[in-house]
């Protein structure tokens, strides 16, 4: 059975993807106590960066202009 605290809560997934820099701090943080926890914080992050750079693109390039 795996150890309820070391879940990522979906609210946290969403805001990590949604603003990397939170995602790797959650990584940092509980990468050595929550290891499952601070894998999916990361992957997370780590897909919502290039996620922000073509909704910033499509943002500046088609809604903006």
């Amino acid at each position: 059975m795996k150890d309820n605290k070391d879940q990522l809560s979906r609210f946290w997934f969403v805001v990590s993807n949604a603003l990397p820099p939170v995602g790797f701090f959650l990584f940092f943080r509980h990468r050595k106590t929550y290891p499952y926890k601070a894998k999916r914080a990361l992957i997370s992050a780590i897909i919502g960066v290039p996620i922000a750079i073509i909704g910033g693109y499509i943002m500046n390039t088609f809604i903006l202009n």
